[in-house]
């Protein structure tokens, strides 16, 4: 348990929410960055992206991508 006045590695925030389908705008601050949804947030399967290049994804503002930790563990994608 975090001690009183520490701050979270992470946070989530709703900002706006539709009554009638439930979707929402949310704000996810995690240590490299703040990311607001709806985000375009592609796959890394087996540690990589496919499809995309790393100058694609500066393009499209990628902010976050999912990865497999199982996958990273094993073969580690080194970042700019």
């Amino acid at each position: 348990m975090a001690a009183c006045g520490a701050k979270h590695a992470l946070s989530f925030s709703i900002a706006a929410e539709c009554s009638v389908s439930k979707a929402r705008a949310c704000t996810m601050v995690l240590p490299h960055a703040i990311v607001e949804t709806p985000v375009f947030m592609p796959v890394g399967t087996q540690g990589t992206l496919k499809g995309l290049t790393s100058e694609q994804l500066d393009e499209l503002g990628c902010r976050i991508i999912l990865g497999n930790t199982y996958h990273l563990g094993n073969r580690p994608v080194c970042l700019r």
